[in-house]
């Protein structure tokens, strides 16, 4: 009895923690002014709310295409992890030490020099300042967290299952479809999760590839909080944060559900 109420007021205690820091968004949000030594504004209004969401500010156009880079880089990104997940978790073969380094690599650069020598090779390519380009550099940093991931998943599973299911006529096709993809699902999951969110957090590479072009979110919240509105600052940081909010709870659940599941069909 006494750990069931610890736990639930380390849970509280944690999810307090996690939400303190954007209730003073919150308030900014809905504030006509809040000026020191003030506790809460004296005047309240919806005006930011008005503006962020009008087709004035670019805000709406800017979080659609924010989403848009997002998702494809995460599309492109399990294209490619997924196999060369696979790769690095069942296999052993000469230069994968490497292999995993390079992965590592945009990690452990500076990001600067990742973000110049980007864009000497896009620039060559004529992608700067196009959306192609900037999904093309999202890659960069976002390939290594699904591959690393999909690696992992890969090492605990059991190919005995594809095997079997070849050796009743099943397809590649099929046997990826029905015995792999629920198995690795959990884990692609994961890494899809991280994959969007770091694509859609990326400010330095979108700006230098973009151009100024490519209004991403994340510029648009600069902008408006270079030029001191607070209020506007604070309404579009609540919706920047709103997908990652809700793609954390929808995932934790399907992770958690479908992973234990699976993990009981799966066992022969």
């Amino acid at each position: 009895m006494r750990g069931d109420r610890l736990r639930t007021l380390v849970g509280m205690l944690l999810a307090g923690g996690l939400v303190l820091p954007f209730l003073p968004l919150a308030v900014w949000s809905v504030a006509h002014g809040w000026r020191y030594p003030d506790l809460l504004p004296q005047d309240w209004t919806g005006k930011a709310w008005t503006y962020a969401l009008s087709d004035s500010a670019g805000v709406l156009h800017s979080f659609a295409l924010t989403s848009f880079i997002a998702l494809a880089t995460t599309v492109l990104a399990a294209l490619i992890g997924v196999p060369a997940g696979r790769a690095l978790g069942l296999y052993r073969f000469r230069g994968k030490g490497l292999v995993t380094l390079l992965l590592l690599a945009p990690a452990i650069l500076p990001g600067l020099a990742v973000v110049f020598g980007l864009h000497a090779i896009l620039l060559r390519a004529g992608l700067t300042g196009t959306v192609t380009g900037v999904i093309l550099a999202h890659l960069i940093p976002v390939l290594p967290y699904i591959t690393l991931v999909m690696a992992a998943v890969f090492a605990r599973f059991d190919t005995d299952f594809e095997d079997q299911a070849r050796s009743l006529g099943a397809s590649p096709l099929q046997t990826f479809r029905y015995v792999t993809l629920p198995a690795i699902l959990p884990g692609l999951l994961t890494g899809a999760l991280f994959a969007f969110l770091v694509s859609w957090s990326q400010y330095l590479l979108t700006l230098a590839i973009g151009g100024g072009r490519v209004q991403t979110l994340p510029l648009v919240l600069y902008g408006f909080a270079a030029s001191g509105r607070n209020d506007v600052t604070g309404a579009i940081a609540l919706l920047y944060i709103l997908p990652g909010v809700v793609i954390l709870i929808v995932s934790a659940r399907l992770i958690t559900g479908r992973g234990a599941a699976l993990a009981g069909g799966l066992r022969p």
